[in-house]
Order: structure tokens, then sequence, then C-alpha cells
């Protein structure tokens, strides 16, 4: 079954439009926050069919994308507490306990590897916020990993050109496959 293939043609003819900077600004922000694909298959044919704006571009999808960060973080911290009766009514408080400890002291080092990492960030962001993770530890982790892989992924457009787009698409359906099951596995780990 291909589904990531037909998603990423049809983002890469976002990336013509007049309008595609706000297009990827958007997808960058819906990602971070509840939106499964990823920023890098808009980025990408935007910086091959620009690569001297490719810096601005990185730069624009690593703000967008903190800031959506900054949402699933609010959706956490806000869900949180509409569930709290519910964790302590069912015994999983001590479990929540554990896991918020686990957070605290690698909470900052959680975010930073799942912003560079391909495995989904809004999963991390959503459990930072659930688990009251500093608002503004959360966002210089984020901006590091976030930032580290968008101006990564840029750098290796404009060095690769046409040939590094390609492959993209060659591998864009097992990649997204990869980042459903990391998604699951991750949902699982930390329940």
């Amino acid at each position: 079954m291909q589904i990531f293939t037909g998603l990423y043609d049809r983002v890469l003819s976002w990336s013509g439009h007049r309008y595609a900077r706000w297009y990827l600004g958007g997808l960058s922000f819906a990602e971070s926050s509840f939106f499964p694909i990823p920023p890098d298959v808009m980025l990408a044919p935007m910086v091959l069919a620009a690569p001297r704006q490719g810096l601005s571009l990185a730069a624009l999808t690593t703000v967008t994308s903190v800031l959506g960060g900054i949402a699933g973080w609010t959706i956490g911290y806000v869900g949180f507490e509409a569930v709290q009766g519910l964790l302590e009514t069912a015994g999983y408080m001590d479990d929540y306990a554990r896991v918020n400890d686990w957070f605290g002291r690698w909470g900052f080092w959680a975010v930073l590897i799942a912003g560079f990492s391909p495995v989904p960030y809004k999963v991390f962001t959503i459990a930072a916020g659930s688990l009251a993770m500093p608002l503004p530890l959360f966002v210089v982790a984020s901006v590091i990993g976030r930032g580290a892989r968008f101006f990564l992924v840029a750098l290796l457009i404009m060095a690769g050109g046409e040939q590094a787009a390609q492959r993209l698409r060659a591998h864009v359906e097992i990649l997204g496959w990869v980042m459903i099951v990391a998604a699951i596995i991750v949902y699982l780990w930390l329940r």
C-alpha cells in the first residue's frame, strides 16, 4: 500500500506554490503537535528549487516547528489536568511519578534527540507538557534538536542537489512506515 508517495507528491506540488513558505510554516507547526507528515518532505524540494534560500527556509521550519512544539506541550499540559483524577483512581500515579522522574532527569535530552531524529516529535512535545517539563528548557531543547535537523536537511539538499531529492522520493514510503512504527513503539513505551 503506497500512502506516503502520494502525500509526498502532493507536498511537492505545494512547494512550488506562491504561498509555499506559508504552507511550510503551517506544515512544520502542525507536525510538531498532531500532523503525521514531517516538514522535511516540503523543506527538501523548496531548498532544491531555491538553494540560496536554503538557510532561511531551514530557519522558518525550525521556528514554526518549535512554535508547534509549544502547542503540543500545551496540549499535554492542559490535557493532563483533565485526566489526572482518572490516573489516581486507576492507581497509575506511581507509574506517572516514575516517568515524571525519568523525564525530569532526561527530559531535555529526550526532547533534543526526538527533535533531531525521525521519531515523531509530537509524542515528546505532548509528553513534555503532560509531565510539566519546564517550558524554557523544552524550548531550548526543541530549538537545538529541530534546528540541527532542518539545517542539516537544507545543507544536504544544497550540497546534493537533484540526486538527493530523487533518493528521498525513492525511499519516502519506507521512511513513512518507519515513522508510523516508531510512533507506535514510543507510544507503547511511554504507556
